[in-house]
């Protein structure tokens, strides 16, 4: 009788140390084990796998305890980029700014110029735009404006990087929509009798993005513009240039044929 009940006994204290919580801390000393390495491929999981929280806590714990050596880089940027895929373009861009200016001969610096554009660049504008119902080019210009100038950077410094063909597609995307913002600008003015202004807008349209689809509805907008004021000649010389360029079509991207040497 004594022997079952000390097996009773025992089996209990037994499964109530099974089922009673680690104590807190355990993960953390467990962490303060971890080597560079080890703390880098944790990361390196979360991120592929999409936790981008958990993935910028192990970066930042590498970057604290191991501020020196090619894991504390590397984790550096993919930070930025975790920032960036969270949502958070600040502290990408912040991340990216800082390895540009710690570490500028590094081999993947290209790879933080670009994830500053990323990161100002609206990549799910589109998608945006169905659900809204709001125009890319309605928005504020700056962030556009911060992003070109940052992929336009990286193009410039390294023309050779495997991020310069997508940077300069999405430059051109950058630009077109930067022109539909001026085009917005100019027909509100039209519309509210602002002729003069809505001519100068249209015209910043022709001088600034001259291979730009908008262009044509710029003319438009000088030509009615034009029209509204009795300038006459003006708008016979706009509609002229309207129709010349819609004549070339094929040829309005080719070099040294954009739509202001038209005009002049």
């Amino acid at each position: 009788m004594r022997h079952s009940l000390a097996v009773f006994l025992l089996l209990t204290l037994t499964a109530c140390s099974l089922l009673d919580p680690l104590p807190t801390g355990d993960a953390s000393d467990v962490s303060k084990r971890l080597s560079a390495e080890e703390l880098y491929h944790q990361a390196k999981t979360e991120l592929d796998g999409g936790g981008y929280a958990t993935a910028i806590k192990l970066y930042e714990t590498l970057q604290s305890r191991y501020p020196y050596g090619q894991y504390a880089q590397q984790s550096m940027l993919e930070m930025a980029y975790a920032y960036y895929r969270q949502a958070e373009p600040e502290p990408a861009i912040a991340t990216a700014d800082r390895f540009i200016k710690q570490f500028p001969n590094n081999t993947h610096v290209d790879y933080a110029y670009y994830v500053k554009g990323l990161a100002t660049f609206n990549g799910e504008m589109s998608v945006l735009t169905t659900i809204s119902g709001q125009d890319a080019a309605e928005r504020d210009p700056q962030a556009l404006q911060e992003s070109f100038t940052a992929f336009k950077e990286l193009i410039t410094r390294y023309p050779n990087s495997k991020y310069a063909a997508d940077s300069r597609l999405r430059m051109q995307y950058l630009v077109n929509t930067l022109a539909l913002h001026e085009l917005h600008v100019a027909s509100y003015y039209l519309r509210r009798g602002a002729y003069i202004a809505a001519v100068n807008r249209a015209q910043s349209i022709i001088k600034q993005y001259p291979n730009s689809p908008a262009t044509r509805d710029a003319l438009q907008v000088m030509i009615q513009a034009y029209d509204a004021m009795g300038m006459t000649e003006l708008r016979d010389a706009a509609k002229r240039v309207l129709a010349n360029n819609s004549s070339a079509t094929a040829d309005e991207n080719k070099p040294g044929k954009t739509w202001w040497q038209f005009w002049k």
